[in-house]
């Protein structure tokens, strides 16, 4: 039986997608490090693919800035990110232990 979640903590629309587009970045990223991939095809697929999700990272903090959400509460998205897995999403970017 797979072990329940904590639920997300309430975030707004933009917070949301900032957090989703974040983790899709890594993902992408993840699959580029060339300490971690075997294969030239699927990175050269994931650098294609980060272009359009930056722009999406770019586009949720604009969306953001324009609703006057000035700051970012680090906290709660971090928290947020811990309950997706960004933890684990994150630790594919950074070089295999020794």
């Amino acid at each position: 039986m797979v072990p329940e979640l904590p639920p997300l903590p309430a975030l707004t629309r933009a917070e949301g997608e900032l957090v989703d587009a974040y983790l899709a970045v890594v993902d992408l990223l993840g699959k580029i490090n060339p300490s971690r991939s075997t294969h030239t095809y699927g990175a050269l697929r994931a650098a294609q693919a980060l272009v359009g999700r930056a722009e999406a990272l770019r586009e949720a903090l604009a969306l953001m800035h324009a609703r006057g959400e000035s700051e970012v509460h680090a906290d709660t998205l971090a928290r947020a990110l811990r309950v997706l897995g960004g933890e684990r999403r994150a630790g594919r970017v950074t070089l295999p232990r020794a």
